[in-house]
């Protein structure tokens, strides 16, 4: 069974993944091909603001960090923080790592919770920019232009 975690939103905080008690050894840059990261799945506590999703584009990139977990359970854990199966639904898909193409499971926002144009709040950008050693200058520029919503 797999026992890796791609994170392209707010879990590329290492910190925070931590305090979520998700146990995991080696953290990696790697590279989702064939989508794009959109902020189109509506807040729990806030339906007007965005939180990370990834869009099917085959023109596109993600970037995030995939983590090396210390078994399988670990994924079930992370299962809860993501309100997985109602707001998210994890999948595998391949990414690609200093080391090679690695299979992990990742998130897809299911589609009763996206809305179109919304955006993250400032302190939840901010949980995706604590990933800068994980990013390409550009995909962490461009991160860091996101245009953000007021905090509530």
């Amino acid at each position: 069974m797999i026992a890796r975690y791609f994170a392209y939103g707010s879990n590329m905080n290492p910190a925070r993944v931590r305090e979520r008690g998700i146990i995991f050894g080696a953290a990696l840059g790697a590279r989702l091909a064939g989508y794009r990261l959109a902020f189109d799945k509506s807040s729990s506590r806030h339906p007007d603001v965005g939180h990370a999703n990834i869009v099917f584009d085959p023109a596109a990139v993600v970037e995030g960090v995939l983590y090396e977990l210390d078994g399988p359970a670990e994924i079930q854990k992370m299962d809860r923080f993501e309100s997985a199966p109602v707001n998210y639904s994890r999948d595998i898909v391949e990414v690609v790592t200093q080391h090679g193409v690695q299979s992990t499971w990742t998130y897809f926002a299911n589609p009763a919770v996206l809305v179109a144009g919304l955006k993250p709040p400032r302190s939840y950008l901010d949980h995706l920019l604590a990933g800068r050693e994980y990013l390409s200058p550009a995909y962490y520029a461009a991160l860091a232009g996101w245009e953000c919503v007021e905090e509530r």
